[in-house]
């Protein structure tokens, strides 16, 4: 089986998943009464699969959907500010095809990259329950194995590093005691995984309050190129 028909296969299971009574209820509530700016849209209000290159070298995980962003248009990070942060430095490190993600078909395509979540259903507040997060962690478990290519994590905030460290116990790597999450920090496993770099998420909350800028974003996909040699 192809990368792309396996991830097709994984996808198709994974948006008609209904594991989570709260945020199956949350995210088909939205996509209902829908923002008064998208009223006459069509949301998704599905789970919502991971997008790009289906032969990554890295892996790009954030938190979960947003509410008028991923759980309308059904790309990650596509259709709100976080998206429209985070493509655009993608775009300037050589990652994304242009500099900006609209809606599922704007004709939008990464190289290298794929980007994913640890939930895929958009969580009231953005705060996923412990168990929510652990109903959803085989969907991604299943995708980074569909990855054998993949040389690094990105961990976009403290959820999807935390995320990762237990998914590096998992697979061995005891010396993660030290791991502390913060902006651009690296960690190398000694057992020959894929490495790992943290990053503020690209929320609003973050960027408009200048705790995320441009240029510490961009060095974290300087680095990314770096660590791919060029």
């Amino acid at each position: 089986m192809t990368p792309e028909n396996a991830l097709q296969e994984l996808n198709h299971a994974l948006v008609q998943c209904k594991r989570c009574e709260r945020l199956t209820h949350w995210r088909e509530h939205i996509a209902q009464t829908r923002k008064k700016a998208h009223r006459d849209e069509v949301y998704w209000g599905k789970p919502v699969p991971g997008f790009g290159d289906p032969h990554a070298e890295v892996m790009i995980i954030g938190l979960a959907p947003g509410a008028h962003g991923s759980n309308r248009t059904g790309r990650m990070f596509t259709g709100d500010s976080s998206g429209h942060f985070l493509y655009a430095a993608l775009y300037r490190a050589g990652f994304a095809n242009q500099p900006h993600s609209h809606a599922l078909y704007d004709g939008l395509t990464l190289r290298r990259v794929y980007i994913t979540a640890i939930c895929r259903c958009v969580p009231p507040d953005n705060k996923p329950t412990p168990q929510e997060i652990q109903n959803c962690r085989p969907y991604l478990e299943q995708e980074i194995a569909l990855f054998p290519q993949l040389k690094g994590f990105v961990a976009l905030g403290n959820y999807a590093f935390q995320w990762l460290v237990q998914w590096y116990r998992q697979h061995g790597e005891n010396d993660t005691r030290e791991w502390q999450f913060a902006h651009n920090a690296f960690y190398a496993p000694r057992n020959g995984l894929p490495w790992l770099l943290a990053s503020y998420h690209p929320s609003r909350q973050n960027t408009q309050t200048g705790r995320l800028t441009q240029p510490m974003f961009d060095e974290v996909w300087q680095r990314v190129n770096s660590l791919l040699g060029g």
